[in-house]
């Protein structure tokens, strides 16, 4: 988790920043998808489409894949959607998430593990009708759906949806229905899941301890899947809830402390870089808990006895 660079993720956010909407800025949001899908073909990782039609048009969302090395069936998913709404540049909703996820791949490409995991870049999060809750997380959506078609095994789903704007001297807010005291100070970063994600709510506190990472979290387990909090399902963890999957949102709580949520000064420069780097290794940690780390060993490569090759 050292290794993490802030270089690294500021670079993406302003590789990515600017209008990424389907309507208002649709060539931007083709860009967004195509550099998400080279950073990662890059890194090695097995590249694919996850494709689905919304309102007449085909969209995808991005998929690299490092398979596992003892349980491939087994998966743990991690995922950003990279759409805007119209008029933002969307520095934080959601460049940042897709930093973290691009960032991550790079941390974690020397390492094997037990089970396979997927690096998503998701499309069509933002709500087509402004407003309206109900018409967005159309790509998470589809793609929980098209996973629960195939049948997959996914031990869990970490969503990074908007995680860089944080500071010791914000107010923090927060929705109706919150069963549990929430800081007073925008410094902290919230992960929130629903009944059946409670372990992987405790599996980011358990890898800031493991790493050291000296980063505020609130920590929150809605009842059921959220129905009685609608703002805990504001982004792509709740359909896969839905499914019956366990699912986290890893989240700066957007609107609820960020004067830019949505709007035109959504930009770089009003982010909290550090912040995100340390989200950036606790979700590693968690990520590396998940997926199990397989130590290789020089062994591994080692020739047989007879010096033939196998």
């Amino acid at each position: 988790m050292d290794n993490v660079s802030v270089e690294r993720i500021k670079n993406h956010i302003k590789a990515l920043e600017g209008p990424r909407h389907p309507v208002t800025a649709p060539e931007a949001l083709e860009r967004a998808a195509d550099y998400i899908s080279g950073c990662l073909g890059r890194l090695g990782y097995e590249m694919s489409e996850h494709r689905f039609n919304d309102n007449g048009s085909e969209y995808s969302n991005i998929i690299a894949t490092r398979s596992g090395l003892i349980h491939p069936e087994q998966r743990v998913v991690v995922m950003a959607h990279f759409d805007t709404v119209a008029d933002s540049p969307g520095a934080d909703d959601n460049a940042s998430g897709v930093a973290l996820l691009l960032e991550l791949a790079e941390i974690l490409r020397p390492f094997r593990f037990e089970r396979t995991i997927h690096l998503i870049g998701v499309n069509l999060e933002e709500n087509r009708k402004e407003g309206d809750s109900e018409s967005g997380t159309r790509g998470s959506r589809a793609l929980a759906g098209h996973f629960r078609q195939l049948d997959w095994e996914i031990e869990g789903v970490l969503v990074l949806e908007s995680v860089a704007f944080a500071s010791d001297s914000t107010p923090q807010t927060f929705p109706a229905g919150v069963p549990v005291p929430v800081p007073e100070m925008a410094n902290f970063i919230a992960v929130v899941g629903n009944e059946k994600s409670h372990d992987l709510v405790g599996g980011f506190a358990r890898a800031l301890e493991r790493y050291r990472i000296e980063l505020p979290h609130f920590a929150l387990a809605v009842p059921g899947n959220g129905e009685t909090i609608p703002d805990s399902r504001r982004s792509d963890h709740a359909p896969f809830w839905d499914q019956g999957y366990k699912a986290v949102m890893i989240t700066d709580t957007t609107n609820f402390r960020s004067p830019h949520y949505h709007g035109p000064d959504d930009k770089l420069e009003t982010l909290n870089l550090h912040f995100a780097a340390d989200v950036c290794r606790a979700t590693g940690g968690l990520l590396m808990e998940m997926a199990r780390l397989v130590d290789l060993g020089e062994t591994v490569f080692t020739p047989p006895a007879t010096g033939k090759n196998r």
